[in-house]
């Protein structure tokens, strides 16, 4: 029989029968509570057996398959030591394995040895602050070394930052498994591109590619088959006209193309701020994570609110930073990224923003000066950069970074009397947790000064005016406080902090962090000074949201007089009164003794509670089905498992309490206690009920800050 050429030469092309056919062979899945025979361990990372996923301090482990995985992290990163596979004969084209963890070759990596001699080695992605601690998958062609025998060596022998990896999953098999390079080029019409996110999917490295050059890095949990939980926005107006370039590493059989899109506007910009969880007076951004406000300042007639930020994901991470103004401090207008990563793994973070009214650093005029910012780039170190546009774009100072130290999150302030610019940044001299004070003339040459002890992150320093004592310049204390709100006051004389008293003071409690107060804040009428406050409301959190995290309400500080001293107070702004639906309360009371409970206000979404309470005399409001309870026994306020002190001396107290739809915040005793409390309200209770006693009050229902 004679067969047509074509046949013949597809069946000389073809793979011998079956060769294709051959099942995978497993290596080890690690679903044992040990190893397994012939594995063997040295040191202690690898412990006597594997890991059930996350090892504790360990950020959440992802994408390892079944219960159990190899993670080197146990202890920490600081443990070392091997884990060596019994003696395996090759007989499939490639050898894939899931792997994750620190990026250090030789110290962090899993090795194929044949003939005794490192053959093959691959690590995980990780060498630098942030990262994921997601497995992918990684394959390696093995085909020359088909029919021989070799050992699996995987070695943790790094201490420090990503000191540890993790392995899962270990396949002979005759297809890769590993992600291909796949890309997509688009010209470039519209301002912005969407992607698909679908939370917890795999973490995958994105670029965008300009001329070839990268014009944005960032991870995401990419939705690879479109269907996302929401879609990420990235602006990419400064490139339009031009071809971009869309580059990730993602399974071969995943149409990149189909997953980006252009588009005139912002992802679904009709349903932004009517989301059912979207709160109605608290700031949040429109899409992905927020965290530490930073660069708060007054300017041209707005306030501006920068933050963290990560616009391509609900979790933290690829640390921007975000900027939104507003009038009135309620009713905010985001105006995109304002500070982005000079490249991946250099993240944006914290720091603060001035207005430099005499123009000293030379980036702006005096008739227009310039807003000027101070952050950390997590790659370089303490940096500037200026802006004449009102904050909407900024220029780098050529000579960043202007301090290099161990350490972070620089808040400038103008310090009157020495005319000269004062940095307060958190510092790690010594091993110890500092802020250290630097000074300059023009915001360029920074001298260091000195250092104080016992705070930790995101400090903030200002004066103020102790209420009751006159003006300004009649008596006033600084104020010095880190992340966690704790604060002191004392004298500063431009470069030493000298503190009234050793232990800090504590104003806020629960989810409260990373404060900052506002430069160049507008003064009352008749020239009273104004600080005004806002905090990140760590842990506030909206699941099934495409955004996440909430600010605090903004408040007034004030400094109170006290028979212990002058303490720092807090009320929500005036400005708060503009979203009251009416000019009446939907509720008034008073010397309400509610013995069985009673039912205060109803129908209501976000609303304020003001009222007066005794002293002696307990009571249990029901917010939404969140409590809120006195217990004068204790003289504590207790809510969601937040408790703060509340002393009373005249025998009554004010509250007022804040009620949105992720949070309770609560102000007591003029202001000299606040509590910020993470609940996601009973959508069946729309009330507030009572039990106990209360002398007087009102209820106002709250509209939303989002409505046009």
């Amino acid at each position: 029989m004679r067969f047509p050429l074509s046949l013949l030469i597809c069946a000389a092309l073809a793979p011998p029968l079956g060769a294709e056919d051959r099942k995978d062979v497993l290596v080890a899945d690690f679903e044992g509570s040990t190893y397994g025979a012939g594995w063997k361990t040295t040191g202690t990372a690898f412990g006597p057996g594997p890991a059930a996923g996350t090892l504790p301090g360990q950020m959440s482990v992802s994408g390892f398959l079944g219960k159990g995985l190899v993670n080197s992290f146990l202890n920490g990163d600081d443990s070392t030591g091997t884990l060596t596979s019994p003696e395996l004969t090759i007989d499939r084209k490639y050898l894939n394995f899931l792997v994750g963890g620190g990026k250090h070759p030789g110290k962090t990596c899993i090795n194929l040895l044949v003939g005794g001699k490192v053959a093959r080695t691959a690590t995980g992605p990780n060498d630098r602050p942030g990262g994921s601690e997601h497995l992918d998958w990684h394959s390696w062609d093995v085909t020359e070394f088909a029919g021989q025998k070799a050992v699996i060596e995987i070695v943790d022998q790094q201490k420090g930052g990503w000191g540890h990896i993790n392995v899962d999953h270990i396949v002979l098999s005759d297809t890769k498994k590993q992600n291909e390079l796949l890309t997509a080029t688009l010209d470039l019409t519209q301002p912005y591109l969407l992607l698909p996110v679908k939370n917890g999917a795999p973490v995958r490295r994105v670029r965008f590619l300009v001329g070839g050059a990268v014009v944005r890095e960032f991870d995401i949990e990419l939705a690879t088959d479109g269907k996302g939980d929401f879609r990420a926005t990235s602006d990419v107006s400064a490139f339009k006209g031009k071809k971009l370039t869309v580059e990730a590493l993602l399974p071969a059989d995943v149409k990149l193309a189909g997953l980006v899109d252009q588009s005139p506007r912002w992802a679904d910009a009709d349903k932004i701020y009517k989301e059912m969880h979207r709160p109605l007076f608290h700031f949040t951004s429109r899409t992905g994570w927020l965290n530490d406000p930073n660069g708060l300042v007054y300017a041209d007639g707005a306030w501006h609110l920068f933050y963290q930020h990560n616009p391509f994901g609900r979790e933290w991470g690829n640390m921007h930073w975000g900027h939104a103004v507003s009038a009135d401090l309620f009713r905010w207008k985001e105006e995109g990224i304002a500070l982005y990563p000079r490249k991946y793994g250099d993240w944006a973070f914290s720091g603060s923003a001035v207005v430099d009214k005499d123009n000293t650093s030379g980036w702006g005029t005096k008739e227009k000066p310039p807003l000027v910012l101070a952050y950390t780039s997590t790659g370089r170190g303490e940096c500037m950069a200026s802006s004449t546009d009102g904050g909407r774009t900024w220029t780098e100072y050529d000579k960043n970074p202007v301090v290099k130290h161990a350490g972070r999150d620089p808040k400038l302030i103008w310090h009157e009397p020495t005319k000269n610019w004062v940095m307060a940044v958190y510092d790690e001299a010594e091993k110890k947790q500092w802020i250290a004070f630097y000074t300059s003339p023009d915001l360029k040459a920074w001298t260091f000064a000195s250092r104080i002890e016992g705070f930790f992150e995101c400090p903030d320093l200002f004066q103020q005016v102790v209420s009751g004592k006159g003006p300004r310049d009649a008596r006033s204390r600084w104020v010095l406080y880190g992340a966690d709100g704790k604060y002191l006051l004392g004298d500063f004389d431009g470069k030493q902090f000298k503190p009234d008293f050793k232990e800090k003071k504590q104003l806020w409690y629960g989810r409260f962090y990373a404060a900052q107060t506002f430069d160049s804040a507008p003064a009352r009428k008749g020239n009273s000074p104004r600080r005004v406050q806002i905090g990140w409301a760590q842990g506030v959190s909206f699941p099934g949201t495409p955004f996440n995290q909430q600010m605090t309400v903004p408040v007034e500080l004030r400094l109170l007089t006290t028979p212990d001293g002058p303490r720092l107070a807090a009320m929500p702004v005036d400005e708060l009164r503009s979203l009251r639906e009416t000019a009446e309360p939907v509720a008034r009371f008073k010397d309400t003794d509610a013995k069985e409970p009673t039912v205060l206000a109803e129908n209501l979404d976000a609303f304020e509670v003001i009222c007066t309470a005794s002293a002696g005399r307990p009571f249990v409001l029901d917010l939404r089905g969140t409590k809120l309870s006195y217990d004068p026994d204790k003289n504590v306020l207790t809510c969601n498992g937040v408790t703060a002190p509340v002393d009373a001396p005249a025998g009554a107290f004010l509250l007022h309490v804040l009620v949105d739809r992720g949070s309770v915040e609560v102000f007591a005793d003029n202001g000299r206690v606040a509590m910020s409390v993470a609940a996601i309200p009973n959508e069946n209770n729309r009330t507030v009920g009572l039990g106990g006693r209360l002398d007087s009050g009102a209820v106002w229902r709250l509209k939303s800050a989002w409505e046009k």
